[in-house]
């Protein structure tokens, strides 16, 4: 009998981090995000996009999910073998959901920000918020990079 043995593929490479609920805390999760990247040599094109999306998701725990005395964690699940990464940022409201910005011709189009969940929506396959107790959130988001890309 002829079995196809299974092909054993590069491990799962994780990096978790807590970070301070501060401008300087999102900046340094973005910052050791493309160092911790740039190390596992994940692919270009996934590490600028995913630089983005850590940028902004950090930057929306800093903004909305602060809580005084709270810290937020990035954490990042490279699968080399299928070129997927799994961005997680968490932080200590459960209360506040992100939600994409709609209706952009009122008076308050030309107001900076509120536009960066939109951006994640284009850089990513998906990502979705789900509760991280005991009260906290966490927004997940999956980068791959295509088929002969």
């Amino acid at each position: 009998m002829n079995h196809a043995t299974p092909q054993v593929g590069a491990p799962v490479r994780t990096f978790t981090q807590l970070l301070s609920s501060t401008r300087r805390g999102a900046r340094l999760a973005r910052l050791l995000a493309v160092t911790e990247l740039r190390s596992w040599d994940a692919p270009q094109d996934l590490a600028e996009r995913a630089e983005l999306v850590v940028a902004e998701l950090a930057a929306n725990a800093v903004l909305h999910g602060r809580v005084p005395g709270r810290c937020f964690r990035l954490t990042l699940a490279l699968d080399p073998t299928a070129d997927r990464l799994r961005v997680e940022v968490s932080d200590a409201r459960g209360d506040v959901y992100p939600q994409i910005a709609t209706g952009a011709a009122g008076p308050d189009a030309l107001r900076p920000g509120g536009r960066g969940l939109a951006l994640v929506a284009a850089l990513t396959d998906h990502w979705d918020t789900v509760p991280h107790p005991p009260g906290g959130k966490t927004v997940r988001a999956v980068l791959t990079t295509p088929v002969g890309g």
